[in-house]
């Protein structure tokens, strides 16, 4: 391990954080000043903004930011890309850093563990969780729906860690194979676990947020679920699959009792030549779907290759 306190780059995607920011960007100098100050990290260490197409001021108050102190950088995407992919930007553009935390810019998520996330890089950890040890500040709503959707992850194969977002630190090693993941739908939390190398957690408590609305509603949570769940398994597709075979089963059941009732003249004429294909049918339109689908699912992963986003300028 290099003996020099290794550069620290805080990583925070932003869409319409202009009330959060001053109280962010405040926090986060005394963060850095202390740190600094205990030769925790190296005196060229900064915070890089990213904003994802905001359509308030939220890149004037990063411009100013740039403007006023070393600390901070800025960068901004064309449009809005969703906050993955604006994460992702941020983490692809801090290699100039031996170390990056991404945290969001409420700072809801405890920024006194990152001296505990940064304490466990130096004892050879290249991943290293932000992860909560309770959900005393969510309604039971989300409290409820939160473990459902991370058992469902569970069920479905994706392999994730329970009660943890995007709060973490990567080593620069860790960054640079992360750099080979080239899918276009991101589902971060469920990718960063397939990298590898040793990893570990710390625990910290959440606390409300200080200004500002959240993104995430209902609908959109909704979307992000699946969009993970759909991103890293292909098993609700083995699902339709295994629907098909119970189907073609029971097709085979029902056309042996429709032709044993045709034989002992207990059904109406033409009752049989109509019900028989009608359930083969379906029960083999069923497979071959399932079957076409896995083949489905693995081209749909490949054959993309838009631009996961698009700097319109980086302040650096």
């Amino acid at each position: 391990m290099n003996t020099m306190p290794p550069r620290l780059a805080i990583v925070i995607p932003c869409y319409n954080e202009e009330e959060v920011l001053p109280e962010t960007s405040k926090r986060l100098k005394v963060l850095l000043d202390d740190y600094i100050g205990k030769q925790l990290i190296a005196v060229n260490s900064y915070v890089l903004f990213t904003d994802d197409g905001s359509k308030d001021r939220t890149w004037e108050q990063i411009a100013r930011l740039y403007s006023s102190h070393q600390y901070f950088k800025g960068l901004k995407l064309s449009r809005n890309f969703g906050h993955q992919n604006a994460l992702l930007a941020g983490l692809f553009h801090a290699d100039d850093a031996d170390i990056i935390i991404s945290i969001d810019a409420d700072l809801q998520d405890d920024l006194n563990a990152m001296e505990e996330m940064i304490q466990a890089y130096l004892k050879g950890y290249d991943v290293v969780y932000g992860v909560r040890d309770d959900r005393s500040t969510d309604t039971r709503f989300k409290r409820n729906t939160a473990l459902a959707f991370y058992k469902l992850l569970s069920v479905m194969g994706v392999e994730s860690v329970y009660n943890h977002a995007d709060y973490r630190l990567l080593s620069r090693r860790a960054m640079d194979a992360f750099k080979s993941f080239e899918e276009a739908n991101l589902y971060l939390r469920g990718m960063v676990p397939m990298i590898g190398f040793r990893q570990t957690s710390v625990y910290y408590k959440r606390g409300e947020r200080f200004a500002g609305e959240s993104k995430y509603n209902l609908r959109k949570m909704l979307s992000f679920a699946w969009n993970g769940i759909s991103s890293l398994s292909i098993k609700p597709l083995r699902f339709v699959t295994f629907c098909g075979f119970i189907i073609f089963a029971i097709t085979i059941l029902l056309s042996i009792y429709a032709l044993v009732a045709y034989m002992t003249h207990h059904t109406a004429t033409g009752w049989a030549s109509t019900v028989i294909p009608m359930y083969f049918l379906g029960g083999i339109q069923l497979l071959c779907i399932g079957l076409i689908g896995e083949y489905v699912a693995k081209m749909y992963k490949e054959v993309k290759h838009r631009p996961r986003f698009i700097i319109e300028e980086h302040l650096q």
